[in-house]
């Protein structure tokens, strides 16, 4: 059964499309041969996340997301954690729109679920391509609406 969960820490909701980014999601994971289980996104601030990684992957710094990937076979599952204040951060330092950030950190937590990485050589560029290539297919599900 596939359910997507939408909760804050420290922060608003932001504003999303709930449905659209849930088909989208599923529409991402699909391109991908995965089928959708269940999904948790927490909305956090700066402190909540710096606080999850050093805790759980003893890493010192802020980040946009952290994904921990409960997928088994086919079948993709998880928590992601989103900075919010990281995201508007790099949504200033690329000069990008914050919505358009946002969804691409939504996305790039389900593209690692999908077992595409972006800490080794060349990685980061597929993964860039591939958030690219979804955030493409979010245009074209608006565009229909």
């Amino acid at each position: 059964m596939k359910s997507i969960d939408w909760i804050i820490q420290n922060v608003a909701l932001p504003v999303i499309d709930r449905p659209l980014l849930e088909r989208w999601i599923a529409d991402v994971a699909a391109v991908h041969g995965r089928i959708l289980g269940p999904l948790v996104y927490i909305f956090c601030d700066d402190e909540r996340i710096i606080e999850v990684n050093r805790q759980f992957l003893q890493h010192d710094y802020y980040t946009d997301i952290i994904t921990f990937d409960y997928s088994r076979g086919k079948m993709i599952s998880g928590d992601m954690f989103i900075s919010l204040d990281t995201v508007a951060t790099n949504a200033e330092s690329v000069g990008a729109a914050y919505d358009e950030e946002l969804h691409r950190v939504i996305i790039h937590g389900v593209l690692h679920l999908c077992g595409i990485n972006d800490k080794g050589p060349g990685e980061r560029e597929i993964m860039e391509r591939n958030e690219n290539e979804a955030l493409d297919m979010l245009r074209a599900l608006r565009d229909k609406a």
